[in-house]
């Protein structure tokens, strides 16, 4: 996929592999680390990926519930729908009170995007937003995030990002559909299918909004394992990595991964808002004797016991 890819970049003769791919406060970066795909609107040959119909309503469904939720506290949310740019990217900013998310059509158009995927994609941006602690800078020095050790930004890191984006966000953006009928269709990986059901303690709807979230998590980590020609994520292989400090920064494939899986796992409720100065509040976590549901250790060094 990745070769696929790379030939049809250079046959366009376009690229933005100049460009630091990190979601960053002046907007210059993304969800994604730095690549140099672009992807064209109308472009044939590629299996997969979204119609436009399909990515508008991905961002719908997210903008709907979230909008309010912005302005109620103090923003305004501006999401901009860069459908016939081909960048393989998404990023957030602020300016003001104006609180900024652009989605790209080349995203959208990678094979290994599912509209729900896609979905993840805007929550992950809006997680910088309001995604809460720990945030950028947080814990790495504030380096040009601002400030100076400890220094904080408004922004979310990026695992938090991730954790936000199943934890709270696409739980409340799917959650009066037809989850039962939805996950139906898919093919679930028995491991998921199972840690749903014991974190739900078998709650149908429940289940399916696991399930449902999860495999939105699986799509966009398969990307992100195309893209670094790496395997595929799994549900049963969890990253063994502990860090010594939180990373703020991009976690590996299977790392984000994990933090989808356990964010959907989590049995907090969804209604409970996450604190944007401590990483306590509105999450499971090991200082509350949770065991599942919590931010994985390849990203994220707990600093309350």
């Amino acid at each position: 996929m990745f070769k696929t890819l790379q030939t049809a970049t250079v046959l366009v003769g376009l690229t933005f592999a100049g460009t630091a791919m990190t979601c960053s406060v002046d907007g210059n970066g993304g969800f994604l680390p730095e690549n140099d795909l672009y992807i064209p609107a109308g472009m044939k040959g590629l299996k997969g990926g979204l119609t436009e119909a399909q990515f508008n309503s991905a961002i719908d469904k997210v903008e709907a519930i979230y909008a309010p939720i912005v302005s109620s506290l103090g923003g305004n949310l501006k999401i901009e729908r860069k459908w016939d740019d081909g960048t393989v990217n998404a990023y957030a900013s602020q300016s003001g009170k104006t609180w900024n998310v652009a989605m790209f059509g080349g995203l959208a158009r990678h094979n290994t995007i599912t509209e729900d995927g896609m979905s993840l994609v805007v929550c992950h941006e809006i997680g910088h937003h309001i995604g809460g602690a720990p945030k950028k800078g947080g814990t790495s020095g504030g380096g040009w995030w601002g400030g100076g050790a400890g220094a904080s930004s408004w922004a979310s890191n990026e695992g938090q990002a991730d954790y936000f984006a199943t934890l709270k966000c696409l739980r409340k953006s799917f959650l009066n559909d037809n989850n039962s009928a939805i996950v139906a269709a898919m093919e679930v990986p028995k491991t998921l299918t199972d840690a749903c059901k014991k974190s739900t303690k078998g709650d149908k709807e429940d289940t399916a909004l696991c399930i449902r979230t999860s495999m939105a998590g699986k799509s966009v980590s398969d990307l992100f394992s195309d893209l670094g020609r790496l395997p595929a994520t799994k549900f049963e292989t969890p990253d063994a990595k502990v860090v010594t400090t939180t990373d703020d920064n991009h976690p590996k494939a299977q790392c984000r991964l994990d933090t989808y899986f356990q964010g959907s796992l989590c049995d907090i409720s969804m209604n409970e808002d996450v604190s944007q100065k401590e990483e306590v509040k509105g999450t499971c976590h090991p200082s509350l004797g949770h065991k599942i549901g919590t931010r994985p250790l390849c990203w994220f060094k707990p600093s309350v016991k």
